[in-house]
C-alpha cells in the first residue's frame, strides 16, 4: 500500500516536471506607455502642426467672432440708457446673431478637429503596436504591457523610447 502511494506520488511528480520547470524559466518582460510612444512619433508632431496651420483661419474667425461680441456689450453697457431704443435693439439682435455664428463655427470645428485627430490616432496607434511587437520579437520579450495597467514596474523595463525611435524609422513624416 505504501509502495503504491509512493509510486503514484513519482508519477505526479514526473508529469508535473515539466510545468514546474517552465514555471520556473526566466520570462522576459518590457512595459511601453503606448500613449506617450504614440505622441512622441515624429509623424504624430508634423500631423499637429499641419492641423494646427489647417484650422487656423476658422479659429481666426472664432476669435474675431468673439472679439466683435465683446464690444457690442461693452457698447451696450457704456451706452445705456443713451441709445435710442431701435439702436439698442438692433445691437441686441446683432449679437445675438453673433453669438448663434460664434457658436456653431466652434462647434463644427471642434467636430472636424476631433474627427480628423482621432484617425490619425487611430492609425498611428495601430502601426506603434506592430512595431512594439517587432520590438517584443526582436528583443526576446515574453510580454508587453502598456504602463497604465502596470502596478509597479523597473524603469529598464520601459521600452517606450526604443517603440518611438523604431517608429520614427519604420514611419517616417512625409
Amino acid at each position: 500500500m505504501v509502495l503504491r502511494m509512493g509510486l503514484r506520488l513519482a508519477v505526479a511528480v514526473f508529469a508535473l516536471l515539466p510545468l514546474i520547470k517552465s514555471a520556473s524559466a526566466q520570462t522576459k518582460l518590457a512595459v511601453v506607455n503606448l500613449q506617450q510612444a504614440v505622441l512622441g512619433t515624429a509623424e504624430i508632431k508634423k500631423a499637429n502642426n499641419e492641423m494646427q496651420a489647417k484650422y487656423k483661419p476658422r479659429t481666426d474667425q472664432l476669435e474675431q467672432l468673439q472679439k466683435e461680441l465683446a464690444g457690442i456689450s461693452q457698447q451696450l453697457q457704456n451706452n445705456s440708457g443713451k441709445l435710442t431704443p431701435q439702436a439698442e435693439a438692433d445691437l441686441q439682435a446683432d449679437g445675438q446673431r453673433k453669438q448663434r455664428d460664434a457658436q456653431r463655427l466652434q462647434e463644427d470645428l471642434q467636430n472636424d478637429v476631433d474627427a480628423e485627430r482621432n484617425q490619425i490616432l487611430t492609425n498611428a496607434t495601430k502601426k506603434m503596436q506592430e512595431v512594439v511587437k517587432k520590438i517584443a520579437d526582436e528583443k526576446g520579450y515574453d510580454l508587453v504591457i502598456d504602463v497604465t495597467t502596470a502596478v509597479f514596474y523597473k524603469g529598464t523595463l520601459d521600452i517606450t523610447n526604443d517603440a518611438i525611435a523604431a517608429y520614427d524609422k519604420t514611419y517616417p513624416p512625409k
